[in-house]
């Protein structure tokens, strides 16, 4: 069988069907609203710094949530979480739907950052846990390839239903979308699926201070919080900067989306199992990360190309779109970002679920890397907004890939000089 059929053959497993289920409601959702966002930005006219709100807000409340939240889980029944986080996130879709300000927008963000943390924590640890030990990475890359392809179908489902029926419909179909997955983890996955952890056996402190002691973790919390800041500029600012600028429709913004989420979906669980095979995952981190930022410069030479090729126009269901010189760019750059997303993703998660199983507690390892990450993400969208602002929107994204640049230089020269150990001392009490 073939590397990329191995990774869907997983979904005979009907306990992994049922996570895969959350992955792709939570994925189609967020990349269906990052293209609302940049309709929302149209409609009221908003500043860069408005801008990064949208993904500040979103943010802002997952970094307060996400480390009691990782002990919850380790202590609790995941089950229970994954089935409030769909919920919350059909109320979250409601809301949406009856916004009409900018304000608005931002506080719906913040409660579908509360639905998301639900999601993505609870589902990456139960991923952890319940698959075989050797097999970590196929399962993790498996599970992040269903998020790459609802996250392409978010992109040109979500984009054509925006483009040809409005917000109502689109958060609708969100809607049915999230209740099916409710009904795949409520009667396919086991009770208590994580949750290994005794919690009188340590604190949160005790923990993630364990967690911390260790070099590679060390080094890839700060990774991550550096990186964060240049990848928020892309998916905040790239659909605005496509449709405010050169007045792409929603619907082919979606496709520029796309080019990147096929990418990234065809050879994600490829990678995965090259992980496995190779090992040496840091270097797959740092890899990914250096193409990213390649990809990241690439994004305003749209400017440049927008005029220099003729334009292409293609008949829809709903009139004719025309894709000039711009679109061509912008979905070239996306499409290497899905590579270098390929290349990172699955050892970086790998790394931090074998981190967390030295001490039980694979949640509270995956919430450190969901805080490095957020840290990054609520200050990153409010840099990059400042700068595009007061300098101009190509200084943004060269700001942004600079920090992709200075996040990789700093993880790999602390990697080669700590030579983490392999051996985990004893967190208090076990």
């Amino acid at each position: 069988m073939s590397l990329p059929g191995r990774s869907l053959a997983l979904l005979k497993n009907r306990e992994f069907a049922a996570l895969a289920g959350t992955a792709f409601a939570r994925s189609q959702a967020y990349s269906t609203v990052v293209i609302a966002l940049a309709l929302y930005a149209e409609l009221y006219d908003t500043t860069g710094v408005v801008e990064g709100l949208f993904g500040t807000a979103f943010a802002f409340v997952q970094l307060l949530i996400v480390l009691p939240l990782g002990r919850k889980i380790d202590t609790g029944n995941a089950k229970h979480y994954l089935l409030a986080g769909l919920a919350l996130n059909v109320v979250v879709f409601g809301a949406f739907v009856f916004v009409d300000s900018a304000v608005h927008v931002i506080l719906v963000r913040m409660l579908q950052g509360i639905g998301a943390s639900l999601l993505w924590i609870t589902g990456s640890t139960v991923v952890g846990e319940i698959s075989p030990d050797d097999e970590s990475g196929r399962w993790l890359g498996s599970y992040n390839q269903v998020a790459a392809l609802s996250s392409l179908l978010g992109d040109v489902v979500g984009g054509y239903l925006l483009y040809a029926h409005g917000f109502t419909l689109t958060y609708l179909a969100l809607s049915a979308v999230t209740i099916g997955a409710f009904v795949l983890v409520f009667f396919n996955l086991r009770s208590n699926p994580g949750g290994r952890k005794d919690p009188e056996d340590a604190t949160s402190i005790e923990t993630f201070g364990a967690l911390l002691d260790r070099p590679l973790v060390r080094a890839l919390v700060f990774f991550r919080l550096s990186f964060s800041v240049g990848k928020m500029a892309v998916i905040i600012f790239l659909p605005i900067f496509a449709i405010r600028e050169f007045g792409i429709s929603e619907f082919a913004v979606g496709w520029i989306l796309a080019g990147g989420k096929l990418t990234k979906s065809l050879s994600q669980g490829y990678v995965g199992d090259l992980t496995d095979r190779i090992g040496h995952k840091p270097y797959f981190v740092a890899t990914g990360a250096l193409v990213y930022g390649v990809g990241t410069a690439f994004i305003p030479f749209a400017l440049v190309a927008e005029g220099t090729l003729d334009p292409v126009r293609i008949e829809t269901f709903e009139g004719t779109l025309t894709l000039g010189g711009a679109f061509f760019s912008l979905f070239a750059a996306y499409a290497v970002l899905g590579v270098a997303d390929s290349l990172r993703l699955p050892a970086s998660m790998a790394l931090f679920v074998e981190e967390g199983e030295r001490f039980d507690s694979v949640a509270s390892s995956m919430s450190l890397r969901s805080i490095s990450w957020k840290i990054g993400q609520v200050a990153g969208p409010l840099m990059v907004g400042f700068v595009k602002d007061f300098v101009s929107t190509t200084a943004a994204f060269l700001f942004a890939a600079a920090f992709i640049v200075f996040a990789t230089g700093v993880f790999v020269f602390t990697y080669r000089r700590m030579k983490p150990t392999e051996t985990a001392a004893a967190v208090p009490g076990d």
